[in-house]
């Protein structure tokens, strides 16, 4: 049977779009899925001997069932870099009622991220679930939400290791580490940002501060803590968008407030924080007694406290947070007393007044 040149030319004509929308396809995928570089042994520096025990039998136990498991963060970041890390961090592709099934000492926790805290006395195993991407159905909508000016309120969509990678904050802690191969896994190029100190962040860098405005103080700490330099498209934004942080709640201010100025590089952060407009949404009452040319009394008191701190942390001593917020808030509180005064027979219960307020 002779078809017509029209069918003909129908047929032909579908079947190259068909061709052209597959190719199309293909390579929309092949640019939205991440490179992965696997990094075998022989060419890292992580020896599990440098792990916790616990976080190892997390990883272990995670792996006999069944599941994904890899260390995950700072302390695979720390391990590369040569460091001790502070603690250890597990990532899964569990869910967190499935990982609570497995450890009887384990507990749910966090609302905005659902976390298992998998508990070994004092030391505690974060594990976390593969974090996916916002963009999806109406039922990933109902579990991930967002504010007015775009900040994340909750995260409990869960995907990929690929798609978690791209969660992350930045590169150089997007990087996995295995027990059952002892590979490391880069989806992000945080290996070679890792080698030539760069501190920068996954995806566009308004969008994830917007997100979470902490990150912009994490970008900071991590500089000045890792003597490292923040990249140009992950510092642009900073000063601009510093204003969000009026939008944390002041408890996790005060904690990030803690990590910035007592991790034994405190002056040097201090000095980013200003540059990039970061300390005025931190100490809002003591940016008001700054000078532009940087050596007013506070500005001097501040300077000096903040460097003692560094160096007891640097020879092991023991700092009090009360003793840096004290020397910090000093000229405040003393203006505060001055106005108070009148009708105050003494001086020391107009400073307790004046703390108060």
């Amino acid at each position: 049977m002779t078809l017509p040149r029209c069918a003909i030319f129908t047929r032909v004509a579908n079947f190259c779009r068909k061709v052209l929308s597959r190719e199309e396809s293909e390579a929309e995928q092949a640019v939205a899925r991440p490179h992965m570089t696997i990094i075998p042994r022989e060419q890292h520096a992580i020896s599990r001997k440098d792990i916790s025990e616990n976080a190892l039998k997390v990883l272990y136990r995670l792996n006999k069932a069944g599941y994904e498991a890899y260390l995950v963060g700072g302390g695979v970041r720390d391990l590369l870099l040569g460091k001790k890390p502070k603690d250890f961090d597990v990532t899964t592709n569990a869910t967190p009622d499935q990982v609570r099934k497995l450890f009887r000492n384990c507990r749910l926790v966090g609302r905005r991220f659902r976390l298992a805290h998998v508990m070994f006395g004092p030391e505690i195993i974060e594990v976390a679930t593969f974090r996916g991407h916002h963009e999806g159905s109406e039922s990933d909508r109902t579990t991930s939400q967002r504010g007015q000016n775009g900040m994340l309120l909750r995260d409990n969509i869960f995907g990929s290791i690929e798609e978690d990678a791209q969660r992350r904050d930045f590169t150089i802690n997007s990087l996995y580490y295995s027990v059952a191969d002892f590979t490391v896994r880069d989806y992000v190029g945080g290996m070679q940002d890792l080698k030539e100190g760069v501190i920068r962040l996954i995806g566009n860098p308004e969008t994830r501060y917007r997100e979470d405005p902490v990150r912009m103080l994490r970008a900071v700490r991590f500089a000045a803590k890792l003597n490292m330099r923040i990249s140009s498209e992950t510092a642009e934004p900073i000063p601009r968008l510093a204003a969000l942080l009026n939008d944390i709640p002041p408890a996790r201010l005060f904690e990030e407030s803690l990590k910035l100025l007592q991790a034994g590089n405190g002056f040097e952060t201090y000095q980013q924080l200003r540059e990039y407009n970061l300390f005025q949404p931190l100490f809002p009452t003591i940016t008001r007694y700054f000078t532009e040319n940087g050596d007013s009394a506070m500005e001097r008191i501040i300077a000096q406290v903040l460097k003692n701190t560094d160096n007891r942390i640097r020879n092991e001593m023991r700092v009090n947070p009360a003793f840096l917020f004290a020397a910090m808030f000093w000229y405040p509180l003393l203006e505060m007393a001055q106005k108070n005064r009148s009708g105050e027979r003494s001086g020391l219960l107009r400073c307790f007044r004046a703390g108060h307020e």
